[in-house]
């Protein structure tokens, strides 16, 4: 265990020697919330709410929506894909570690230093900023840093399935971007799921995402209450658990499948 915890600091230190980029993120950040917040003002007008969301729930729900992405968001398919092109696989796969396991553990170093270093300030910024209401209820933010952290798993399962595809695809640039496309679109961060047509709901409950930015911005906000907040926690719990089994499938056929392009 030792080992994958030194995977966290060092990816940890690794970002913080490049803190100037995510300085600016959080300006970028700012950007698209403040943008967002003056399209839902116009949408909502002078309505006190929609889908059961009222004005500020949503200014709320968009602030964190764009904040949890800083933790749960990394790059680990694109460094396996990378990885397996220049060879560099080879000789992971021989260290005496688990190599999607330490691929989790450096994605989990990055979002440690976002959550720190990105998405506290940035929510402190964005509150100076634009109305945004904090919930007085310590049992509501328990539950939101576990489906917190629930989301990084599912979105790192996400991640880890789709860069281990390049062992079979040798080029998987195009599937990791549309793989993020897939993942903004319909995890709830551009769009509350509830805001979707009853037949887009009724697919997207059979899909992982919901379990990303969906539930964990719905528990911030309250949109989810008493028992609804059990069973979303549930429900990323067990698509944590589901996106396993082709996890272990798909890695068992890729080590088999290896071919070193390069290195």
């Amino acid at each position: 265990m030792s080992q994958y915890i030194e995977m966290i600091r060092i990816r940890f230190l690794m970002m913080l020697a490049y803190r100037t980029n995510y300085y600016s993120g959080i300006l970028i950040y700012s950007i698209n919330i403040g943008a967002y917040y003056f399209l839902w003002t116009a949408i909502y007008g002078g309505k006190e709410d929609i889908q059961g969301l009222s004005v500020l729930q949503m200014t709320t729900y968009i602030a964190v929506a764009w904040m949890a992405r800083a933790f749960y968001f990394n790059n680990i398919d694109r460094e396996i894909a990378m990885e397996i092109q220049d060879g560099k696989v080879a000789i992971e796969m021989i260290r005496p570690y688990n190599y999607l396991g330490m691929k989790t553990m450096q994605g989990l170093g990055e979002g440690i230093f976002r959550l720190l270093f990105f998405s506290v300030p940035g929510m402190v910024i964005v509150a100076l900023l634009f109305p945004i209401s904090f919930s007085a209820s310590l049992m509501t933010w328990v539950f939101f840093f576990v489906s917190l952290v629930f989301s990084f798993i599912v979105n790192t399962q996400i991640n880890l399935l789709t860069g281990m595809m390049t062992f079979f695809l040798f080029n998987n640039s195009g599937l990791i971007r549309a793989k993020r496309v897939v993942i903004d679109l319909f995890s709830g961060l551009l769009l509350p799921i509830s805001f979707y047509p009853l037949w887009a709901q009724s697919v997207m409950m059979y899909l992982p995402f919901q379990a990303i930015s969906y539930i964990p911005s719905m528990i911030f906000t309250e949109g989810f209450v008493g028992s609804e907040i059990y069973t979303a926690v549930m429900l990323q719990a067990f698509w944590a658990l589901l996106l396993m089994i082709p996890i272990q499938l798909l890695w068992s056929l890729a080590k088999k499948q290896l071919i070193v392009q390069g290195g």
